[in-house]
């Protein structure tokens, strides 16, 4: 008897090889399989007849072979078969490349052709369709699904997959969803919403079905993110106890604003209460959250722990080291900087200074993570750049010591909505002023054939000291679509361009080392321009720097762009951004004249969710929780708040999903986050 954590290849009529090419989709198990959601749908049901078919478009008509299929072979070894096939009102001349058997059709069979409609008003064409004996309603006939695909796996492989894989499953489904809250928002049931998620029976079936998939989903995450709360609730954090803050800002060369002060607010509130600290603090660009962290790493030293801060690039991790010590060592705290190059014998003294308590902050990359690497009294972990690292980074970096406060940083700015649903698992406090002193970046949208004065103004810049960063989307190579590439580019602009001027170059396929030594030489003032892919994204932070180009910046989302747009500003230097497109789509000059009209990073991330959806704000950055597979938290919103008040009015009564009518619901959700790897 099968269950839904049966592996597919033993599903009836799936088998070894099919499982191996379904492998490649991630799909292993049946419930991997009935997951595998549809990207979209073919409208299969309208049959046309021939004279009425829409040419240009993709449509099905029934018709009769009407004379013996002719066969060649062209150049290539491949061979074209062509049929004629007729209905009532005109003919079908219909192509098939490479499918030899096709001269077995007889003249008088009735087949329902589906396929991209070619031809006139005279006579229609179709190459290499979808064909079905009439009445067989397989392929055609009725709504099709389309599926994402990957090498060796066809529609026709998965779409008959799934189908074994439903057949096999239909009294296994578990309805987790309480009757109550079924009946109340008038959803399906569950096994109606996987068979026409799949295979609809109507549009109005797979409108039913979506929405009560989504719901079940979003349910299922807020129970999720509740029980990773809850678990925080039951566990002691690092003690601490109050104190008074004004020796930490006094000792400041500038004054902190006030959303920084709520932050660190916030923040020791959760230090000083029962449990530990889990909160993200987010703000734009140069907010100033490594002050927040720098007042929670003073307040932990305050009362007997060590701090570990975590970036995801060793320059980035120098930076900080470089930022923080001289403000921490007045107050006797002693800072270490720990990365992957860091030489055996210094090594050695910082691990023996971490694990006899010398040592109260280490800062440094995954390195900070390795087994060797203890502490005497780990009780504050800081984060930078959420979504470099996630759930399971932090947690692998929690576990040096029993439950400590955990600080995430993030210059991604969500809108508060979302974020509480991407990080559910962390509290949230949001900078939302920047610094008195840091000047807003002049944003301009220019064409190609303002080339030649833009880089006229790159002169002008380096020649009064200034820096410039140049982005491209592509590293390597010229690509077909005429991308910039950041070697071949840069190459041609040290030559061609700058002979006279320091041209550095930096992408992901160079090796670490490489890549940090240019990235060094920018920060040390060493190089003018610095020609870049996004790598430099979350980057080093160089003041002098006052010029951002992006080359073909229609290819980037907005929050990207703000994101690299933030590289230049950090000084009190005027800075400027320039977005380099030719690009005449109405949609794509809106867009980049909007990051033009505005420097709020959280209006730009609104915007960007607005146009483009989430993307991978959910998913993949996360690392630990679990990806959505058919909610859109951009148009699901109002699913999303029906569900989540449905899930906190049940778990209000019911916590820790304990009560024997949620049996089912708790190990669904449960198997859904130790999928995600939250819940080990």
């Amino acid at each position: 008897m099968a269950d839904l954590n049966t592996n597919v290849r033993y599903i009836k009529g799936i088998g070894e090889t099919r499982a191996k090419a379904l492998e490649k989709l991630g799909v292993h198990t049946l419930r991997d399989l009935i997951g595998f959601f549809p990207r979209r749908y073919e409208d299969r049901s309208v049959i046309y007849p021939i004279a009425e078919l829409p040419v240009g478009e993709t449509a099905c008509c029934r018709a009769m072979i009407a004379a013996v299929p002719t066969s060649r072979r062209i150049p290539g070894g491949r061979t074209v078969v062509k049929v004629r096939a007729v209905d009532e009102t005109g003919t079908l001349d219909v192509t098939f490349f490479n499918q030899a058997y096709r001269q077995s059709l007889r003249p008088g069979d009735s087949f329902v052709f589906c396929g991209k409609v070619e031809g006139n008003l005279l006579r229609r064409q179709m190459v290499n369709p979808l064909m079905e004996p009439d009445g067989q309603h397989q392929l055609t006939g009725r709504i099709m699904p389309v599926y994402p695909l990957t090498r060796g796996v066809s529609q026709l492989l998965l779409q008959k997959a799934v189908r074994q894989g439903l057949d096999a499953c239909r009294e296994l489904l578990p309805d987790v969803l309480p009757d109550a809250v079924r009946m109340t928002h008038q959803l399906c049931y569950v096994n109606y919403a996987y068979e026409n998620i799949h295979f609809p029976a109507s549009f109005e079936a797979l409108a039913q079905a979506h929405r009560r998939l989504v719901f079940e989903e979003l349910f299922l995450v807020t129970c999720g993110l509740h029980l990773l709360r809850s678990r925080r609730v039951d566990v002691a954090g690092p003690m601490c106890r109050a104190a008074d803050m004004q020796p930490f800002y006094d000792a400041l060369p500038f004054p902190l604003t006030d959303a920084q002060r709520r932050a660190i607010g916030d923040a020791v509130g959760d230090m000083t209460s029962s449990r530990p600290m889990n909160r993200l603090c987010q703000g734009d660009v140069g907010s100033g959250k490594t002050m927040v962290a720098a007042a929670c790493v003073w307040f932990a030293a305050r009362n007997g722990w060590q701090s570990a801060l975590m970036a995801p690039t060793e320059i980035l991790a120098r930076q900080h080291y470089e930022n923080l010590t001289p403000l921490l060592e007045r107050f006797g705290i002693s800072c270490a900087l720990l990365t992957g190059s860091t030489k055996v014998k210094e090594r050695r003294a910082i691990l023996e200074g971490l694990s006899d308590g010398s040592i109260g902050l280490c800062i440094g990359t995954h390195a900070l993570l390795t087994e060797d690497v203890q502490y005497q009294r780990l009780g504050l972990v800081v984060t930078d750049e959420q979504h470099r690292f996630g759930v399971a980074q932090r947690s692998a970096l929690g576990q040096k010591a029993e439950n400590p406060h955990m600080l995430v940083l993030s210059a991604t700015p969500i809108p508060r909505t979302l974020a509480l649903m991407i990080y559910g698992d962390l509290d949230l406090s949001v900078i939302d002023q920047l610094p008195p002193g840091r000047t807003p970046v002049a944003t301009y949208l220019i064409r190609e054939d303002k080339r030649a004065r833009l880089y006229a103004f790159v002169r002008k810049q380096v020649a009064q000291g200034r820096q410039v960063y140049i982005v491209c989307p592509a590293v390597d190579q010229e690509d077909p679509e005429g991308l910039k590439a950041a070697e071949q580019y840069g190459r041609q602009l040290q030559e061609e361009v700058f002979p006279d001027l320091r041209v550095g170059i930096v992408h992901g396929k160079q090796k670490a080392r490489d890549k940090q030594g240019v990235m060094a030489a920018f920060a040390a003032g060493e190089v003018d321009v610095l020609v870049s892919t996004t790598v430099i994204e979350v980057g080093v932070d160089v003041p002098n720097a006052s010029v951002m180009v992006i080359e073909n910046a229609e290819r980037y989302g907005l929050s990207a762009l703000h994101q690299l747009r933030g590289r230049v500003g950090r000084g009190a230097a005027e800075s400027w951004c320039f977005l380099v497109s030719d690009n005449t789509g109405e949609a794509v000059q809106k867009r980049l004249k909007f990051l033009c009209s505005t420097t709020d990073g959280f209006a730009v991330a609104q915007y960007d969710l607005e146009t483009r959806g989430p993307g991978d704000f959910f998913g993949s950055r996360q690392h630990g929780l679990p990806t959505l597979q058919i909610a859109d938290l951009m148009n699901d919103t109002r699913t999303l708040h029906a569900a989540q008040s449905e899930a906190l009015a049940m778990l209000a009564e019911d916590p820790l999903l304990q009560a024997p009518e949620h049996a089912l619901l708790a190990a669904q959700v449960q198997q859904m986050f130790d999928k995600a790897g939250a819940m080990n």
